[in-house]
């Protein structure tokens, strides 16, 4: 038998109900399923609640249900241990997800019978150095070191692999991963990256200088962002609260050597969702 934890969105009651049908189905197959406390609980299954320490460690799958952000969640718990994730969708149409909530059993069918395939996504690792020390988090999307005040700038300044580059005077600065690359980078022109690929994008958000174009740069690449002056900004990593970055106070991104595993069925999800994001022609 299978271990399987399992994420819903928080707001969501159609990803309440698959989540709930989904436990009932694997627990009668004698599967072990587990849930943190807060999403069992939304879904009414409190007896598969573990503490958030218990829940990764020995799965064979985590499977996240609702839009890209509870997949950003269930990456954000499962990569570390290398346990590959399955999107699924119950809401709106996403970049990660690659069932609808009416297939889940299915594609569990499927990953059980071996009948799945994982493509490993790059994700960037964050260390902020402040006065308490480095703190360090992971982004499969983006880190954002952005304004604080409405109507004012921020300064921040770049150095890349050890080497000083440019200050940025903007709203803010995005460094983003490809599969980031369609999230808030796309908002501000930035190219789209096939997912597959490694590297490090960098965009300014509403810059005031004449260099405002995104920088893709190479995913061995470090990039130190130190905010200068006295308005603060804020950091946020894959969309996560954001905490203040103070004058002299440095962030580090580098690519993190634990991928995202994310699974799926052998078909070009990301063309067909951008065919469906902007109403291409197939033809």
């Amino acid at each position: 038998m299978s271990a399987f934890g399992i994420l819903v969105h928080h707001e969501r009651a159609a990803a309440w109900a698959v989540g709930a049908d989904l436990v009932d189905w694997l627990t009668q197959r004698g599967h072990e399923v587990r849930l943190p406390a807060v999403d069992a609980e939304r879904i009414g299954r409190s007896e598969v609640a573990v503490p958030d320490d218990e829940l990764v460690e020995g799965l064979d799958l985590m499977v996240g249900i609702g839009g890209d952000g509870t997949i950003l969640r269930a990456v954000d718990a499962a990569a570390d241990c290398d346990v590959p994730v399955l999107g699924v969708n119950a809401g709106h149409l996403g970049y990660l997800s690659v069932v609808e909530s009416d297939g889940v059993r299915v594609a569990v069918k499927r990953f059980l019978s071996g009948d799945a395939k994982v493509q490993e996504r790059m994700r960037l690792c964050v260390t902020r150095q402040g006065p308490e020390g480095p703190v360090t988090k992971t982004a499969l999307n983006e880190v954002v070191l952005a304004r604080e005040e409405v109507g004012h700038t921020v300064r921040v300044e770049v150095a890349l692999d050890g080497e000083r580059f440019t200050p940025y005077v903007a709203d803010g600065l995005i460094i983003a991963t490809p599969t980031g690359s369609t999230a808030y980078a796309f908002s501000v022109r930035g190219p789209i990256i096939a997912p597959g690929h490694k590297a490090i994008l960098l965009a300014p958000v509403a810059p005031h200088m004449l260099f405002d174009r995104p920088l893709v740069l190479d995913h061995t690449s470090e990039v130190r962002l130190t905010v200068r002056g006295h308005r603060p900004a804020m950091l946020s990593v894959d969309g996560r609260e954001g905490e203040e970055v103070t004058d002299g106070e440095v962030v580090v991104c580098t690519a993190s050597p634990k991928p995202a595993r994310l699974i799926h069925f052998g078909r070009q999800h990301f063309l067909s969702v951008l065919r469906a994001k902007f109403g291409l022609p197939e033809r």
